[in-house]
């Protein structure tokens, strides 16, 4: 099983390399909220993340994570954990 903790961290790295690339300059993460794990990923599985900026203000970004999970064997795919960071 992914740890939430390690899924957590997975989603911060994506949040940066999101935030980083749209504001062209260096970026710092202040909180994550509104963290949903919806179900677990297990050892073998493959997970995708996708991250967005939702909100761009003067000093502030809003970014959202998705985290996928695959099942290679049978290339079933769903959502494991959305956030917002």
């Amino acid at each position: 099983m992914l740890f939430g903790g390690t899924a957590l961290s997975l989603m911060g790295k994506a949040a940066f390399i999101a935030a980083s690339h749209h504001a062209r300059a260096a970026v710092v993460m202040a909180r994550s909220e509104q963290i949903a794990f919806h179900h677990p990923v297990s050892v073998g599985q493959l997970v995708e993340l996708h991250a967005y900026v939702t909100r761009d203000g003067r000093s502030s970004m809003t970014v959202e994570v998705e985290m996928i999970s695959e099942t290679l064997s049978t290339a079933h795919r769903s959502q494991a954990v959305k956030g917002q960071c």
